[in-house]
């Protein structure tokens, strides 16, 4: 019995893919973590700070690059806010597609 789908799902389309590194996995488990607790619902709003800290990031370069990566490499859809009060949204892309 599969408990969490999305955790499985994503860790299949990972496993051939030389491109994603650990600070990429951790980056993306504090997303779905936080989608988990949105419900489950796309998009999610995120805060910079809360995320790398919960990733354990501590470069906003590193935090932008893998960012960049995850939605590149389509396992997210990234929308970043130009303005630091404004929260970027993201939404987990659950029928992820190798680009």
């Amino acid at each position: 019995m599969e408990l969490f789908p999305p955790l499985t799902a994503f860790y299949d389309a990972i496993s051939e893919d030389a491109r994603i590194g650990a600070t990429h996995i951790s980056l993306y488990m504090a997303l779905l973590h936080q989608w988990n607790l949105n419900g489950g619902k796309n998009p999610i709003l995120i805060e910079r700070d809360k995320v790398m800290k919960a990733a354990k990031i501590h470069s906003r370069q590193t935090y932008n690059k893998c960012m960049n990566d995850l939605h590149d490499f389509n396992y997210i859809v990234y929308q970043p806010s130009v303005n630091t009060a404004i929260q970027s949204k993201i939404s987990i892309n659950l029928k992820k597609e190798a680009t």
